[in-house]
């Protein structure tokens, strides 16, 4: 046997045993377009990608105030007596005093919602003998969300609501019929202030802001009333005098730049 079919022998019998890997001859032609399509591929990925050290995240506010256009109050009935009926029926008759006198400030039925309603008893626990408390009564209250729609009456329909059998207001608020040009005034507003603060950072650090990886937003919010004037109030008007001031809504954003020398 020669010594080349001897040396072909050896190999098949290796790579058939897994003991040999098989190697490629590389022609010099094709090892230079390889290489030159991966140098490529290497340069185009770098170029899309953005490392982490070149970025920066910016978290901003944006925040407008309006005047209001419509008023909350939370306002209702709470009656007590000696019997769960009687609480309830009192109750009842209070509620529609309360109910006819809104419709007859101009309140519509599609701004009136009850808001809570409950019947609980009532125990005097004062007894200094250890015996157990004792029932003395009942409780019923009901709660009603009204949307004032014309603020110049707003006081004269609360008083108007004492005055037919209400006892209690749990809450005025204030806010816009519709809010949708303030939020988005406050979100410009925020993003015009990350982009600042970007381009502030990255210039101190020598970089300049290239582009915009990610924006996230947080939900935009109405902060309540911000008392600014109260309104006088004339001789002859001797309604309860609120201020409107003012409302705020409000934007958060969370910006990712991209920085580059």
């Amino acid at each position: 046997m020669t010594l080349v079919k001897k040396n072909t022998l050896v190999k098949k019998n290796l790579f058939r045993s897994g003991l040999v890997a098989v190697s490629l001859v590389a022609v010099p032609g094709l090892l230079a377009t390889a290489q030159a399509r991966q140098e490529g591929s290497m340069s185009m990925m770098s170029h899309n990608s953005v490392q982490p050290e070149t970025t920066i995240a910016i978290s901003a506010r944006g925040e407008v105030n309006r005047e209001p256009d419509l008023a909350f109050i939370n306002t209702g009935v709470t009656t007590e007596a000696e019997t769960a009926s009687l609480a309830m029926s009192q109750n009842a008759s209070a509620m529609q005093g309360v109910f006819a006198t809104l419709e007859s400030a101009g309140i519509a039925k599609k701004d009136m919602q009850t808001s809570n309603f409950s019947l609980s008893p009532r125990y005097d626990y004062s007894a200094q003998d250890g015996s157990p408390p004792k029932l003395v009564g009942y409780t019923a209250s009901n709660q009603l969300t009204v949307k004032v729609r014309d603020l110049d009456t707003l006081g004269k329909t609360m008083d108007a609501v004492v005055s037919a059998g209400g006892t209690n207001f749990n809450g005025l608020s204030f806010g816009l019929d519709d809010d949708t040009e303030a939020l988005n005034e406050a979100r410009r507003s925020a993003m015009k202030t990350a982009f600042e603060r970007a381009e502030l950072y990255a210039d101190a650090a020598g970089y300049k802001v290239s582009r915009i990886v990610t924006i996230s937003e947080n939900s935009g919010s109405n902060n309540g009333p911000q008392p600014m004037e109260m309104k006088m109030m004339r001789a002859s008007d001797s309604s309860t005098p609120i201020a409107n001031g003012e409302v705020s809504y409000s934007a958060d954003v969370n910006v990712v730049f991209e920085l580059t020398k």
